[in-house]
This record gives C-alpha cells, structure tokens and sequence, in this order.
C-alpha cells in the first residue's frame, strides 16, 4: 500500500505542479511563465518527487512508465494495474483540486471547444497548432520512447543513481519544450485522462491516442533498451 500511496501522491503533485502552472501561471501578460516555464515546472514535479518518494515505489507517476520499466525487465506485470489505478486516482484528484481553484476567480470557465482547454491535450484542430492525428502521435511515441530510455539508462545498476532524478527530470523538461505546441505533451495517460474528464466533448474522445501512443513508445523503449543498450557487467 505505501508504493501506491508514493504513485497516488507522486502522480498528484505531476498534475498538480504542471498543469496548475499552465492553468494559473503560463499566460499572465508581462510577468507569466509562458511555454518554458510550464515545461520547467513539469521536469520539477518529476525531481522532486523522484527524491521525495522514488525510493518507496520506483517513482513512476506514469501508467506508460510503469509498462515500459515492465517491457524493460525493471517491474513486475502483477503490480501494472494497481499502480496504474493508483496514478489514475491521483492525477484526477489533482485536475479536480485544480478545477475548484480555477473556478474561484470570476470568468473562468472551461471551453470544451478551444484547444488545450483546462491544460487537455490534443489533435487536429484541438491541437495548440493544428498539428494532425499522425503528427501527434508521432510525436508522443517517439518522446516517450526516449523518455523510458533515459529513465532506464539513469537508474541502470552501472549509472550514478543520485543523479537520476535530475536526468530524468530534465528529460521531462525537455519533452515539453518540444511538444507543448504539437499536442500540449503528454507522455503520460493519467495526465492525459484527468484533465480531458474535466473538459469532456472532443478533448475526452481524443485521449485514446494520448494513452495508444506514450504506451506504445514506452514499451519499444524499454524493449530498446533491455536488447540494445544494457550492459551485463560493468566494461
């Protein structure tokens, strides 16, 4: 129970941190955060987290993660859905808590019609730049697949695994410099899921590609690296 609890708390505080700073933070004229910002904020709530509770559940905070740290040798397939319900729990009890303090402030309200409402991914036209289905999954496959590289390189028995964390964190930071404009990045479903069940309309009927695609990366990912890439002995 205490590794779901460090998934529920570590995917809550990605949620929380990252799209709470495109929500309340990204726009302010003259003073706000803008896109490097928000993918600054997300690469922190992964290192934070990473130190704060990596060490009780493997710091996943990540269903995609979870399948492709199983896809390359590092997790057991009997606890995949567990941890995937416990992220799933606490990335939509995050976009809720986010959703009361956006609601607060007068005006606000939520366009099931605009693209990246309430931080919600997409494509084609609910893409941030129009970008098509193909293109979006493409790019989230390939993001995620590097991503599932670099945790798996950063926590391999011959890294220096204190360092993990702040790889793993820049790894995030640097997805969204990409991909914020292609998709709004998500990388990872529950992420995805939490804020799309809150916007609803197309944003809720496009969140398959947004679990089909970071899923699929992250297992060629660690398929990658678990025969290509990891090394049996120290050379």
């Amino acid at each position: 129970m205490k590794k779901l609890f460090a998934e529920f708390f570590g995917t809550y505080w990605l949620v929380f941190g990252g799209c709470g700073s495109a929500l309340f933070a990204a726009g302010i004229p003259n003073l706000g955060i803008g896109f490097a910002g928000v993918a600054l904020a997300f690469g922190l709530t992964v290192l934070t987290m990473a130190y704060a509770v990596g060490h009780i559940s493997g710091g996943h905070f990540n269903p995609a993660v979870s399948f492709g740290l199983w896809a390359g040798g590092r997790f057991s397939a009997k606890d995949l859905v567990p941890y995937i319900i416990a992220q799933c729990v606490g990335a939509v009890a995050a976009a809720g808590t986010l959703y009361l303090i956006w609601t607060g402030k007068g005006g606000n309200a939520i366009d099931p019609m605009s693209a990246g409402a309430f931080a919600s991914n997409g494509y084609g036209d609910f893409s941030p730049e129009k970008y098509s289905m193909m293109a979006c999954f493409m790019a989230e496959f390939v993001l995620t697949m590097f991503f599932l590289i670099v945790i798996l390189g950063a926590t391999d028995k011959f890294a220096n695994g204190k360092f993990a964390g702040v790889a793993i964190g820049l790894a995030l930071t640097l997805i969204h410099l990409v991909s914020i404009p292609i998709t709004n990045t998500s990388v990872n479903p529950a992420r995805s899921l939490s804020q799309a069940l809150f916007v609803g309309g197309t944003p809720l009927s496009q969140v398959w590609l947004f679990w089909a695609a970071p899923i699929a990366g992250a297992l060629v990912g660690g398929l990658i690296y678990k025969n290509l890439l990891q090394q049996d002995s120290a050379e």
